[in-house]
């Protein structure tokens, strides 16, 4: 008698459970997932969709320091020891989340090793984007930094095939996360379209699509205008 193999284990079935300690919920676009200052004891995952993290000061400015897709987790920091969220998170377009409480995510962490391997790529992923985003800020030109953000958003470098389109991203929003004025990123995003490297129309209504031509820019280091 045959023995049926096991289906290899997934983490993301896993995730997409409802039980103990985790739920599932739908998100219109604009709806808050959590503020900066509530009290951090949950895990968020990013099924469908995308999310902006932020953060505010004392001053009482606001910098928008992620643009989390699908498969992302968000949150994590109450694993760490945090006891009150450092940023507010906001969906930026109808998504599908699970919520899993610290006890939760815990208990997958020490009884599922494949969930736990997950993870752990996940953490190592943000750590090694953290390092690379605080790199750009200190070295790289504002319009060096726009390029970068957009492959970013299209997925180059990501397994799978590119997003030729990304999604409809106001002007003040890609000047808030490379960290410079709305008027330096139409600049550059009117330079960009007139090299080939994305096309637009208009205010980005229609969404922005980047070429593979911008990546070989930004590989070869072509000039740069001064900031």
């Amino acid at each position: 008698m045959a023995i049926k193999s096991k289906a290899p284990f997934n983490p993301k079935s896993l995730l997409a459970k409802v039980g103990e300690g985790r739920s599932i919920g739908t998100y219109p676009k604009d709806k808050l997932i959590f503020s900066q200052g509530e009290r951090a004891d949950a895990v968020f995952y990013v099924q469908q969709g995308k999310v902006k993290v932020t953060v505010v000061s004392e001053q009482g400015k606001e910098a928008i320091v992620a643009i989390l897709e699908a498969d992302n987790f968000v949150g994590e920091g109450c694993l760490a020891g945090q006891s009150q969220r450092i940023s507010t998170v906001v969906t930026m377009t109808d998504c599908v989340i699970a919520r899993l409480e610290k006890a939760a995510i815990v208990r997958l962490i020490r009884e599922e090793p494949a969930f736990s391997e997950m993870f752990i790529a996940h953490l190592l992923g943000r750590t090694i984007r953290v390092e690379a985003d605080l790199v750009d800020q200190l070295f790289n030109s504002s319009e060096k930094r726009l390029a970068r953000l957009l492959l970013l958003l299209a997925n180059f470098g990501k397994e799978g095939k590119p997003e030729p389109i990304i999604a409809k991203m106001s002007q003040e929003t890609l000047a808030d996360m490379i960290g410079t004025t709305r008027s330096r990123v139409s600049y550059f995003m009117n330079k960009f379209r007139k090299l080939g490297f994305i096309d637009y129309n208009g205010d980005y209504e229609g969404g922005i699509a980047v070429h593979s031509s911008l990546l070989n820019a930004v590989l070869h280091e072509q000039p740069e205008v001064e900031t």
